[in-house]
């Protein structure tokens, strides 16, 4: 580099070559293994000391010792980081976490030592500008102020290790747990080969430590290494077998007792913490604590007086105890294989104790099994009938497996573990949470886990396990199923096994092809009703919409399937609706194009099941699945565009919608729609399901249709054909909407009359009379086959009424005010007066006697009422068809309208002429006292039609005093509290019985 400067040649040399270390330092900091943050913040620092040096060459500075000095500090301490920086780079990852307090030192003092000597310069050339001065000043507080420190999880590491090189703890799984932090913490994945070649690199660097005879660091690897290699990523299974053979082989068969000087003096007993005292005698720690709390200061063999606080471990002898301790647990463990193999189950019962107890000792036993391989044996075991066998057998196992790698490889490979441990879930509460408990330490091994799921019913009984009372064992399975949830095919086993977590987590978050599956499991999976309402209260439907508006067919048409699946449960549809279902689905519906065409079939149905969950609910503020004028319109005009399913599926929508608490509304929008003309039209189709939907509906609009719209489109044809249907329909629910809409079209002459040509009348008396059971259908149709009888019993057509009267009708009528639904009654009833109020006129003249009457015979008696011939088909007569006593009993009925309507009937009785002889047979009937009860009913129909009567009847003396002083209190009450029609009324009646003169106020 060649500079103007003022500095000798020297310094300036030394200034440039510092310049290039800073710049070679900078690149290496880039690629340090460890402690990247603090290698950059150094980095920075060093940045900017760059440009300064640069602009040293250029200022005019006396070449002074001390600035010499500073440059070749500075020189040096930027070497040190440079070359920290490289070793960071290339030395084992491993070697460098467990240097990284030394490596932090290093670089604070290399930071601190930059900064000094940074400082002097200042102070060694006085002719610097006030700008570097400045920059100096503030680079240097920013550098003494830097804190580098490990991380919070090398400190970790550190002190774990400490701990086990001081407490010489060599267990196994401690050092598993150690290597996978240490993993962790270097961003080393968790694969055994990986783990394993760190581990080999950080023996190398031992043996490098050792050439460079860096004796104190080469010891603490030594003891590092042997701490690592307990774990299992540390050797293979090959290995670790060839060494535990070679070692038990040497050791013999038979155990050793143990030496004189393993026992305590005081227990007689094997020590286990051997203690020193200042005799130098060794006791057991807890016996000479106990010795010594009792008062006594001599010791036990030699009476020396004992200082009493001093107590020092005798760490050769317990090391040589645990080494004979080893050697015979070593023994035991490889001769009692064969044992258990032998089928006595007392001796494997011993045998599996004793192996479970050696396996709770000791970290190490667990190992010595697991190389003895006691898997086989023990899994082969696990079919055996004895419970208490197959107990210890799965917490043993259990113990193994846990954290040991090479444990759970083994019980990959024998065949049938996995089936043979899942059986265990089926069984007693002890054995199935021993068994959970082991499968899911299985589950962290991958092999194992893939073979769980695959195992048939083990889903099933996880799930069962999932909701147990048993706390322990339901998190257990519960935590089980989230380890199995990895796989689409666990989650659909779970999803069938009703436990639909991770179903609807798959369909939110899932990929594609993932979603596809799941809802595709959904859409064909037979679900209780349960399960479905826990499936929507899951939040289901969210998802489900979200598919419906893919840009994939495919997967719309699926998620409609599933839709559909949930939609008809009713409880789920109401949801469903207040959940905004609705307004995707008509956005299908609505398109009308040729691509939706497929997709309205599997709405349509959807639709109409959200229709059918409207009719029965119990909410104050009903949930509408149509809210506005223009969804009505737009949906009812399919009818015209789709096909025959679809529009058929789109009528049963309104049939739904019309029986639901909005039914008023939407009876009024489809009646402003040409709705009647499409029905009526459809009477006609060919395709009889279409057509029973089209009659359906159409009963539901025609009861207050207006009388123009109807007779606009309803003609002689239209009536043949609705005859057609009642005649030859298979389908009970066509048959009695089609006899609705005869009931309830416009009761005009013209349409009676096209009706009485078609024969409807005859076809209407039969389905009365065959309709005599309870069934609710027949209830119905019979119920609006009467409505629809009642055109033809008004009194102004004389054939009308014959004609019916001709069929016997009237007798079943009368059957009818006793079997009927109230409805029926009050339309039976009305009939009845209808036809009774041509009685009087149809009534025959009674015969003249001819001769002497002495010699001729006596005459029958005529009518009670007419006074003439009666009989029910030709004068209706109401007392002849026995009706009297079922129109009284009627009267009784909670239902006022159909108390009113036989109150109608009877009152036929005393109309003009008839008042005395009529007034006799209702008296005989015991119907006055009902009639004055009636006084008093909240009905205002009833009241006042009763007052009339009353008014009539009580015109007659005799009934005057039979009846009078049981009606006076109800009429005063009426003149005192009634309105004034009401009033005015009562108070003649009550003049006619001479409670108030004709001259009252009240008149």
């Amino acid at each position: 580099m060649s500079l103007e400067s003022f500095t000798s040649g020297p310094t300036l040399e030394v200034i440039s070559q510092t310049i290039d270390i800073v710049s070679e330092f900078v690149l290496s900091a880039g690629n340090v293994l460890v402690k990247k943050d603090s290698f950059k913040e150094l980095a920075a620092y060093l940045q900017r000391i760059a440009p300064i040096l640069k602009q040293l060459t250029k200022e005019k500075i006396s070449d002074s010792d001390t600035f010499k000095h500073a440059i070749k500090i500075l020189n040096r301490k930027v070497k040190d980081a440079k070359q920290l920086a490289q070793e960071c780079s290339k030395t084992s990852k491993v070697y460098l976490l467990v240097n990284c307090r030394t490596i932090i030192k290093r670089l604070k003092h290399n930071t601190s030592e930059i900064s000094r000597a940074l400082g002097l310069i200042p102070l060694a050339t006085p002719g610097l500008s006030a700008g570097i001065i400045d920059e100096i000043g503030k680079l240097c507080d920013n550098m003494q102020a830097a804190e580098f420190k490990a991380a919070i999880s090398e400190e970790e590491i550190l002190e774990k290790i400490e701990s086990a090189i001081q407490e010489k703890n060599v267990d196994r799984s401690y050092a598993n747990n150690l290597v996978l932090l240490i993993a962790e913490a270097l961003g080393i994945t968790n694969d055994r080969s990986a783990l394993k070649k760190e581990l080999e690199e950080f023996k190398n660097e031992i043996e490098n430590a050792q050439l460079r005879k860096d004796r104190a660091e080469a010891i603490q690897m030594d003891q590092i290494i042997a701490l690592l290699e307990r774990s299992d990523t540390a050797s293979s299974t090959k290995e670790k077998e060839l060494k535990y053979f070679a070692k038990r082989n040497s050791l013999g068969t038979q155990p050793l007792e143990p030496l004189q000087s393993f026992y305590c003096p005081i227990t007689g007993d094997v020590m286990v913490d051997p203690v020193e005292t200042t005799s130098g005698q060794t006791f057991e720690r807890s016996a000479i604590e106990k010795w010594f709390a009792e008062g006594h200061k001599q010791c036990p063999l030699t009476f020396i007086t004992l200082d009493t606080s001093i107590l020092r471990p005798n760490k050769t002898l317990k090391q040589s105890i645990e080494e004979w301790k080893d050697r015979n647990t070593m023994i035991r463990i490889a001769s009692m294989r064969e044992k258990i193999q032998s089928g006595d189950k007392v001796e494997v019962l011993r045998c599996l104790q004793t192996l479970q107890d050696l396996c709770e000792q000791k970290d190490q036993h667990k190992e010595w099994v697991i190389l003895e391989n006691y898997i086989p044996v023990l899994i082969q075991i696990l079919s055996e009938k004895n419970r208490d066998i197959k107990n210890h057998v799965l917490v043993i196992l259990c113990m193994l497996v846990k954290d040991s790698e090479d444990a759970k490889e083994r019980i990959a490979n024998v065949y049938n573990a996995i089936e043979s441990i899942v059986h265990s879930l089926g069984r007693r509460l002890g054995e199935r949470k021993l068994a959970v408990a082991l499968l899911l330490e299985l589950s962290k091994y991958d092999v194992l886990r893939e073979n769980i799921g695959k195992v048939q019913g083990c889903i099933l009984l996880l799930v069962t396990m999932s909701s147990s009372e048993d706390n322990q064992a339901a998190k257990d399975a519960t935590e089980l199923l989230e380890k199995l949830a990895c796989s689409d095919q666990n989650v659909i086993q779970m999803a069938k096994a009703n436990y639909f977590k991770h179903l609807l987590q798959r369909l939110s978050t899932g990929p594609d092809d993932v979603k596809m599956i799941m809802v595709k499991m959904l859409a064909e999976m037979e679900s209780t009703d349960h399960n479905k309402e826990i499936l929507l209260d899951n939040g289901i439907l969210s998802p489900l919409l979200h598919l419906v508006s893919h840009n994939d067919v495919q997967m719309k048409l699926v998620a409609l399937k599933a839709i559909h699946n949930l939609s008809s449960l009713k409880k789920n549809g109401l949801k469903m609706i207040q959940q905004g279902v609705a307004r995707p689905l008509f956005g299908i519906l609505f398109q009308h194009n040729l691509s939706s065409s497929s997709l309205c079939e599997h709405v349509a149905p959807i639709v109409m099941q959200l229709a059918v969950s409207t009719i029965s609910q119990d909410s104050q503020t009903p949930v509408l699945l149509l809210e506005s004028d223009e969804d009505i319109c737009n949906l009812f005009s399919l009818i015209s565009y789709t096909v025959p399913d679809v529009r058929q599926l789109i009528i049963q929508t309104f049939y739904a919608l019309c029986q639901s608490p909005s039914a008023s509304y939407i009876r009024t929008k489809l009646r402003e729609c040409p709705s009647v003309l499409v029905l009526v039209k459809l009477f006609e189709n060919e395709n009889l399901n279409l057509r029973a939907s089209a009659v359906k509906l159409f009963s539901c609009l025609v009861e207050s249709c207006e009388e123009a719209t109807i007779l606009e489109h309803v003609n002689q044809k239209c009536i043949e054909t609705l005859l057609l249907i009642l005649k030859s329909s298979s389908d009970e629910e066509e048959i009695v909407s089609a006899m609705g809409i005869i009931y309830y079209l416009p009761k005009i002459q013209q349409i009676t009359q096209w009706l009485f040509d078609a024969g409807a009348l005859l076809t209407i008396c039969n389905y009365i009379q065959k309709g005599k059971d309870k069934d609710i259908q027949k209830s119905k149709l019979v119920e609006n086959s009467v409505g629809a009888l009642c055109r033809f019993t008004i009194p102004t057509n004389l054939e009308w009424q014959k004609c019916a009267a001709e069929t016997g009708i009237i007798t079943v009528l009368v059957q009818l005010l006793e079997s009927g639904t109230p409805s029926t009654k009050q339309l039976a009833a009305l009939s009845l007066t209808q036809f009774s109020k041509r009685s009087h006129e149809l009534s025959s003249p009674m015969p003249k006697r001819s001769g002497f009457w002495c010699f001729s015979a006596q005459a029958e008696a005529g009518c009670l009422v007419h006074g003439g011939v009666c009989t029910v088909e030709s004068s209706f007569c109401l007392l002849e068809a026995d009706a009297v006593g079922p129109l009284a009993k009627t009267l009784g009925e909670s239902d006022p309208g159909v108390s009113e309507t036989s109150l109608d009937a009877l009152l036929t009785l005393i109309e003009g002429e008839k008042l005395q002889t009529g007034s006799k047979v209702l008296a005989d009937q015991n119907v006055i006292p009902l009639i004055i009860r009636f006084i008093g009913s909240p009905s205002p129909g009833l009241q006042e039609k009763s007052l009339h009567a009353l008014e009539r009847i009580f015109q007659l003396y005799e009934f005057q005093q039979k009846y009078g002083v049981s009606a006076q209190m109800p009429l005063v009450d009426l003149t005192q509290r009634g309105s004034g029609s009401m009033k005015s009324l009562a108070a003649r009646i009550l003049a006619h019985l001479n409670v108030l003169h004709d001259q009252s106020s009240y008149f």
